[in-house]
């Protein structure tokens, strides 16, 4: 693939803390790398208004590898970017043409306030995780990998919904800001496996409604949070879920 370089023009909201009203700002950058990741591209302009004495764009960044989900980034309209299940430490700068616009906002949900320009407290997901995104075991040594047989295409259900990195662009993409896609993947990745068999219907009902109380939205199936998951996780989780909800409820357990 031959490298090339590239001026751009960078439209980026700047916020001081949740209490400011917030903006756009305009900074032009220059002989940026195609084979630069978005990060990185960051990491120029923000070495350059360290330099001039300004204050540099605050983002989350972890492992830069695709797996924390803490990137999350609205980049012209997308959560995460243009490629298709790409994070934004993943996306690389040949995505776009010399002389592009590209706007990059924070995620928008209530339940997501902004810390900083880019950067949101995304606690909410952490909260429902602690509610019930668990399972209890008896300590000890650990236990033969055969003793407990599993049905291969379980497993890999499990597995697929398990890859789930929490990032919040389903949250950014729906229009009702909803965790479903997110929490039905913990549930999931859960309860298909036997470890988790003996507390699903009390986990369903404590993450549904931690879930709420955090003011995320009401999933209306429109499928967006699918299309822009970074980890490719299926609307098929959200349908699990709702039977899983379903029958803990009608159990009264």
């Amino acid at each position: 693939m031959q490298h090339y370089t590239m001026n751009l023009t960078l439209k980026v909201w700047r916020q001081r803390n949740n209490k400011d009203a917030g903006r756009f700002e305009s900074y032009p950058v220059n002989n940026i790398s195609s084979e630069m990741s978005f990060l990185e591209m960051i990491d120029v302009l923000n070495e350059k208004l360290i330099t001039d004495g300004g204050d540099p764009i605050a983002f989350d960044h972890d492992c830069r590898e695709g797996i924390c989900g803490m990137c999350s980034m609205v980049i012209n309209g997308r959560p995460h970017g243009p490629w298709e299940e790409t994070t934004t430490c993943q996306l690389h700068m040949r995505a776009f043409k010399d002389g592009d616009m590209i706007t990059i906002e924070p995620f928008r949900a209530n339940a997501f306030p902004v810390v900083k320009d880019l950067a949101v407290n995304r606690g909410a997901f952490d909260r429902i995780i602690q509610s019930g995104g668990f399972i209890s075991v008896n300590t000890g040594n650990a236990v033969d990998g055969n003793s407990l047989p599993i049905d291969k295409d379980m497993a890999d259900e499990a597995f697929a919904a398990a890859a789930c990195i929490g990032c919040g662009a389903c949250v950014a993409a729906c229009k009702n800001a909803s965790a479903m896609l997110f929490l039905s993947a913990k549930v999931s990745h859960l309860s298909l496996l036997p470890q988790g068999k003996p507390e699903k219907k009390q986990r369903v009902v404590n993450m549904i409604a931690q879930m709420d109380k955090e003011g995320f939205g009401s999933c209306t199936n429109t499928y967006a949070c699918e299309a822009e998951c970074p980890k490719g996780i299926s609307v098929v989780n959200i349908a699990r879920l709702n039977r899983e909800y379903l029958g803990a409820s009608l159990s009264g357990d």
